[in-house]
């Protein structure tokens, strides 16, 4: 087999990562791995690659305590390959990249909180209508772990930059920063209209990437009767390659909305959000018009 080449700056950091992920084919394992891609087969599929390139990189991964190999299936032998706590600390690496790709190579490379109904990135969010959320659990705001998707027949989950309790909690530039303005007005206009949700057999769920004290702030402050959920971690910005913007130095959710049924299949995909009362009211249409359909299994 072939050995891992070892870089001689031993004092550098970044020369050591890259010593273990340096290999493109090893960071987009870490994607899809990310993604709920856990099987040999499943990444061979998604990745396009060789059993002996995949092979030879699960291998080193393993070896460098960045994937776990757990047996799933006794005859034959078949094995999972799963992120440990050090591979998931790769993920703000993954969100960053992805971040970079969006702004300097599919975009202009200015600064935004949103997209080009007509871009790459948008693309790339409609495209998860019909793919699963994969199982991940998200700090709510009392630090509980919740499950993004509720046990109801549809779960809208809502993406935003970031909402404060005060004024002066924001970043500074904030408003001048095109589609971060309207946090607030989105989580209230939710609350207004979360008994017409509730009716038509959604649960309402809240996502930034803020701490879950910050958030707690904020849902008590507007009175809100619906969980306020942490990606601080990104767990669910990797998974589903959900599009982010940095502002004073963290990575933060541009404002999308998908509506999730029971089994875990993403059924609509809100992005751009350009008005913000008109995408809860598009939201609300969703479940309805989803829940009017012969119910998929599982729903």
């Amino acid at each position: 087999m072939a050995q891992r080449t070892q870089l001689g700056d031993a004092d550098c950091a970044i020369a050591q990562a890259l010593d273990v992920v340096g290999d493109w084919w090893t960071l987009l394992i870490v994607r899809d791995s990310a993604r709920g891609l856990h099987r040999f087969e499943e990444l061979q599929r998604e990745l396009g690659m060789s059993r002996k390139v995949l092979s030879e990189r699960l291998r080193l991964l393993v070896e460098a305590g960045v994937l776990t190999r757990e047996p799933y299936q006794e005859r034959p032998v078949r094995h999972e390959y799963r992120l440990t706590p050090r591979g998931r600390a790769l993920l703000p690496v993954l969100v960053a990249l992805q971040d970079w790709g969006d702004a300097w190579i599919l975009g202009e490379g200015e600064m935004t909180a949103t997209a080009d109904e007509a871009s790459r990135e948008a693309a790339r969010v409609h495209a998860l209508k019909g793919t699963r959320v994969p199982e991940l659990l998200l700090p709510d705001g009392s630090g509980a772990l919740r499950d993004p998707v509720a046990d109801s027949p549809y779960t809208v989950l809502y993406c935003f930059p970031g909402a404060y309790a005060r004024a002066e909690s924001y970043p500074p530039g904030w408003a001048g920063i095109p589609g971060a303005k309207g946090c607030t007005l989105e989580s209230c206009t939710y609350r207004d209209q979360l008994a017409e949700f509730t009716a038509a057999g959604a649960t309402v769920h809240g996502v930034s990437t803020q701490r879950p004290d910050e958030q707690r702030e904020f849902a008590r402050a507007e009175g809100l009767r619906f969980p306020l959920l942490s990606d601080a971690g990104l767990s669910l910005v990797a998974a589903l390659r959900l599009p982010t913007f940095r502002a004073a130095g963290v990575s933060r959710l541009k404002r999308l909305t998908l509506v999730v049924a029971r089994d875990r299949t993403v059924v609509e995909t809100i992005y751009p959000v350009t008005d913000i009362e008109a995408s809860v009211t598009a939201a609300l249409a969703a479940v309805r018009a989803a829940s009017a359909q012969p119910s998929p299994a599982g729903v």
